[in-house]
């Protein structure tokens, strides 16, 4: 699976939390993640007002745990 993890925290406040979305790798590349990531990265800001995206990734699934 391909992952694209956005980092977002609460405006005003060290509270941060990781939002991971799941893309089929027969739908979406890792090229395709990157191009799009911004897109879907404001997307997701827009339906969640009250926090702002801090960074965000694509990669394999499960390989930004660390992150």
């Amino acid at each position: 699976m391909i992952e694209l993890l956005i980092s977002a925290c609460l405006i005003g406040g060290e509270d941060c939390r990781d939002v991971s979305m799941l893309y089929d790798p027969q739908d979406v590349s890792l090229m395709t993640c990157m191009v799009m990531g911004q897109t879907e990265a404001a997307r997701w800001q827009m339906e969640h007002p009250n926090y702002r995206i801090a960074r965000y990734r694509c990669g394999f699934a499960g390989q930004g745990k660390d992150v």
